[in-house]
Order: C-alpha cells, then sequence, then structure tokens
C-alpha cells in the first residue's frame, strides 16, 4: 500500500470511527449502502445556461425550493472576534452570479478559447458532494453529514459558522452568513460566525424517491440523477462518444457529480480565472475548475487534522444528540399531557 492510500484509508477510518450520528436518517461514512448512492451528471454539451430567461430555472428553482431556509439575520451584526468584518449576503439575496447563503446553485458562463475557436460554455456550480467529504471530516463542531444517497448536508440548527467546511473544501462550496445561528446564543461576541449554506442534494426529495429541483427545472435535460455507479459510466460513455472530458471522477478523491464536457476543464478553468482577473472579482462563491483536484485527508497534513479534529467533532456531535433525544422527549411528554 503506498502512502496516499494508507492516509485515505487512515482518515476514513479515523473520522468515521469518532463522529457519532445524529439522528437514524442519517449515517457515517463507514456505515453507507452503496446501492443507495445517488449521483449525478452535469453535461455541458446541452447546458446553454437559459440566456433567455432573467434566472437559469435551475438556479430558480433552487431558490424556490429553499428560500424557507435561508437566513434573516438580526441586525447590526457584529464583526467575528478580533477582526474587523463579518461576511453578511442578506443584502444581495437576488445575486445569482455566485454561491452565497441565499443561492446554493449559479451558471458560470465564460467563453473558452479552445482549437483555434471561441466558445460559449456554461457550467452549473453547486456542492460536488465527494466521496471522501474533506468538509465533513474536518468539521470541529461534527454537524456535517452525509445521508444514506451520499448527499453531504450541513445541520444548519447546530452550526457555529467556523468556516472550516470552506477551507476545507477545495472548491470552498460552503458559504457564510453572520448575525444568524446557535452562535448568538451561546457565545454571541467570541465564537463562531453564523452558518454555513450549500447544496444538499435535495435530500428531503430523495429520500421521497423523487428528483432535485433542479433536474426537474432543466428544459434541456442537462442534469441528470440516478444510481452512482450508472451516472459514472454514463458519464464516461457521453464523454468517450464526443471526445470529450468528464470531471469529478477523480478529483478530490472522486465525486457525485460527475461533468461531461466537450472543452478540456483546464482551458474552462483558464476562462473562469481570466475572467475574475479583468472584473477583480475577489469575493468567494465562484470556484475553480481544476482537474486533477487532490482530497486533503490524503495528505500527511489533512491526516493530522483529521485525528486532531475527530474526537472533538465526535463530543460535540454525542451532545448535539443528547440535546435532539432531550427536546424530543420533550415534545412528546406536553402531547402526553394534553
Amino acid at each position: 500500500m503506498d502512502r496516499r492510500n494508507f492516509l485515505k484509508r487512515a482518515s476514513a477510518a479515523t473520522a468515521a470511527a469518532a463522529v457519532m450520528t445524529t439522528s437514524n436518517k442519517w449515517v457515517s461514512a463507514s456505515a453507507i449502502d452503496e446501492d443507495k448512492q445517488i449521483g449525478s451528471i452535469i453535461d455541458l454539451s446541452k447546458c446553454d445556461g437559459c440566456e433567455y430567461q432573467d434566472t437559469p430555472l435551475c438556479v430558480a428553482a433552487c431558490k424556490t425550493k429553499n428560500e424557507h431556509r435561508f437566513p434573516q439575520p438580526e441586525k447590526p451584526i457584529q464583526d467575528y472576534w478580533p477582526r474587523d468584518h463579518h461576511e453578511d449576503w442578506s443584502d444581495e439575496q437576488e445575486r445569482i452570479d455566485r454561491l452565497t447563503p441565499y443561492n446554493w446553485t449559479f451558471v458560470d458562463s465564460v467563453e473558452v478559447d479552445y482549437n483555434g475557436e471561441k466558445k460559449k460554455v456554461h457550467v452549473p456550480r453547486r456542492c460536488m458532494h465527494c466521496d471522501d467529504a474533506t468538509c465533513q471530516k474536518l468539521c470541529p463542531f461534527g454537524v456535517i453529514y452525509k445521508s444514506e444517497h451520499g448527499a453531504v448536508t450541513i445541520d444548519e440548527d447546530f452550526c457555529m459558522g467556523g468556516a472550516k467546511c470552506r477551507s476545507a473544501c477545495p472548491w470552498d462550496i460552503p458559504q457564510r452568513q453572520a448575525g444568524v445561528g446557535l452562535y448568538k446564543n451561546l457565545a454571541p461576541t467570541f465564537a463562531g460566525g453564523g452558518v454555513m449554506f450549500k447544496c444538499d442534494m435535495c435530500v428531503d426529495l430523495l429520500e421521497k424517491g423523487e428528483k432535485p429541483a433542479c433536474e426537474t427545472s432543466c428544459p434541456r435535460d442537462a442534469i441528470t440523477f440516478g444510481p452512482l455507479e450508472e451516472m459514472r459510466m454514463e458519464a464516461n460513455r457521453r464523454a468517450n462518444d464526443m471526445g470529450g472530458f468528464v470531471y469529478g471522477d477523480e478529483e478530490n478523491g472522486g465525486t457525485h457529480t460527475f461533468y461531461v464536457s466537450e472543452v478540456p476543464y483546464e482551458k474552462i478553468d483558464e476562462a473562469i480565472q481570466r475572467d475574475k482577473q479583468v472584473n477583480e472579482d475577489q469575493r468567494p462563491g465562484r470556484p475553480h475548475m481544476k482537474p486533477e483536484v487532490e482530497n486533503l485527508l490524503y495528505t500527511a497534513h489533512g491526516f493530522t487534522l483529521a485525528m486532531m479534529i475527530a474526537p472533538v467533532a465526535g463530543a460535540a456531535a454525542a451532545g448535539i444528540t443528547a440535546y435532539k433525544t432531550l427536546k424530543k422527549e420533550e415534545v412528546e411528554e406536553v402531547d402526553i399531557d394534553e
């Protein structure tokens, strides 16, 4: 076994052993039923970014479905101690050109130079739902879980907004809103920073056997969800047929999202970086598309972090489980008394 595979297996085993479940619908990574895993294909050869619409239909559908969960902060919002800033997107809730706490998917449209031609490419972006999710393994509060379908989900009720999940994610996907969340009750001045938000693969719909909103709203069948291995094989088949490329199968150790493109992802990433530079775009929420992204957990640094965080995350998860159990018992007692 080489060093990379040793670290991969060791970090997975460590985190799985330490992170406890907080609800019987969530499972640790080691207990995932492979037969229930869901993956998705995003076919860039089909996506036209809904250029004829004010808002791409997948983006609009995501917003409509999740708007009841969007944060409503109390103002004024205090800065993150001891720093002199905080992240507040509440005055930009209609923004659709990047990921925000109010926009969990967006379409990045760029002009790519390829084979001596300029080609417009539209790239729907959201959480990749990684196989070995660094955000989950390195969350110090143990509030990020994988569903039985493999959806990576943040427990917004208990997230402290420390943003470790974003720094651990190779694409910086989760976005933070200050002025909301548990930290305001526990330590509003010296701990926490809000709540992190991102796509949860419409896990509630998957549990009912239904399709995520982005797929059902897409008029060009550019987004497809299905059994993970079927999606992986279909993505590779389409790429082979068009002489194209797959993104997400190997990146970060493997994900549940497979992009298919006629254009190399190096070219797409170059276009994204060029556009950000031209427009002096330095705000978070617009991910890169660099191929062959390495999983932090498979490095010595990541492995050490996981070893340090796992006991803390396990203790936090145990506390959350106890709290939820207590609240459930209180509700049941009230129901009986009534």
